[in-house]
């Protein structure tokens, strides 16, 4: 194939796969009555699943899929609670958001599994971490990409991800009876995965807008 010709299909292929839906946003009606007791939010492990191509899931062992979909949501978690950090600074929410590295403590020594976390409560889990409120995050990878369209978005921007599709939720939850505060849904289109910061950069960019906890909320 002629250099032309690649550049041509991978300007095509970026066009169409760098895009994102609009995001769904939710906020419950009295959430003004519980925001003012909130002084603690923790961010959670994201909950991953990674689907593959054939080739890709022949190669791949149950155990190495788990091991790569756990460190997938470890760093989402961590680039979470960074970019929030950030903008916490600008914004000034009215929460402080539990140090990873103590939520991930605290999660240890109760002995539950990264794997099970959804097998627990939202209200269970806010009691365990003393907080009042956490922050859990679903991402689904969806479509994989070719080989070839990988590479060719991958020479215009050097994102090598084998995905097209991500579809991510976000939830906060109290501590009190779990109830669900806010959800926001985004789906991300495109060869996202080059890097969790930037998946979460664009994830958060939209979600700040509508994100709880600012002095106005």
């Amino acid at each position: 194939m002629k250099t032309s010709t690649l550049s041509v299909w991978a300007v095509a292929l970026l066009c169409l796969f760098l895009t994102a839906c609009g995001p769904s946003i939710y906020l419950a009606n009295d959430f003004r009555a519980y925001a003012p007791k909130h002084k603690i939010v923790a961010i959670l492990p994201a909950s991953v699943t990674m689907e593959m191509r054939p080739n890709q899931a022949r190669n791949t062992s149950p155990e190495q899929r788990l091991s790569m979909e756990e460190k997938s949501g470890a760093d989402f978690q961590e680039q979470i609670f960074a970019w929030l950090l950030r903008r916490s600074q600008q914004r000034g929410y009215t929460v402080q958001f539990q140090n990873v590295t103590e939520t991930n403590a605290r999660l240890r020594e109760s002995g539950i599994p990264l794997s099970e976390l959804r097998s627990h409560t939202a209200q269970e889990l806010a009691q365990l971490l003393g907080v009042d409120a956490v922050l859990t995050t679903s991402v689904r990878t969806t479509k994989p990409m070719s080989d070839g369209a990988a590479v060719a978005v991958g020479l215009l921007v050097g994102a090598w991800g084998a995905t097209n599709q991500a579809n991510i939720s976000v939830n906060i939850q109290e501590a009190e009876a779990g109830k669900l505060l806010w959800k926001y849904d985004y789906v991300a289109a495109g060869s996202v995965f080059s890097s969790s910061a930037s998946v979460v950069d664009a994830l958060m960019r939209n979600a700040s807008k509508k994100f709880p906890y600012t002095p106005k909320s």
